[in-house]
């Protein structure tokens, strides 16, 4: 799994005019899934997300999480974040698992997201044309991946 993580001051999904999440300050997570990934890399990667001390303390140093700060999420799927650009000008996705592997890993990783945070976590709508609107808040961008784990 491959996520790229976005601190926001707000951010929201809207497909066809219709909000269908929004939230205040928190992390707009971009989340790839390839057929590899397992309940392992979500596990880790909730717990990673969760803890990354990525929020200002009162002395304006990131020394503080999501969990620290009560913070709010959005989960996007997207398959994009496993593009293979090595050939031509027309990135490949082959990579990126079916909705098939992918949907079902896709709802496992909100539901631990939230059993991790204690709260309910919005999401984009699986394979749909989304419009996501976001204010980036430092600008703090962070890529993760599973298969990488550190």
């Amino acid at each position: 799994m491959k996520v790229v993580i976005q601190r926001v001051s707000k951010a929201s999904v809207t497909i066809e005019n219709d909000t269908i999440a929004s939230i205040g300050s928190g992390l707009l997570i971009l989340l790839g899934i390839v057929n590899e990934d397992s309940d392992d890399d979500i596990q880790w990667l909730t717990r990673k997300i969760s803890n990354l001390r990525i929020f200002e303390d009162e002395k304006g140093v990131m020394n503080r999480s999501l969990i620290d700060v009560d913070g709010d999420a959005i989960v996007v799927s997207q398959f994009t974040l496993h593009a293979s650009t090595k050939k031509g000008n027309r990135p490949s996705y082959i990579k990126a698992a079916k909705p098939d592997v992918a949907i079902p890993l896709y709802e496992s990783f909100t539901s631990h997201l939230e059993a991790v945070l204690g709260k309910k976590i919005q999401t984009g709508q699986f394979g749909a044309d989304m419009k996501v609107e976001l204010l980036n808040d430092g600008p703090v961008t962070i890529i993760i991946d599973s298969q990488n784990a550190e």
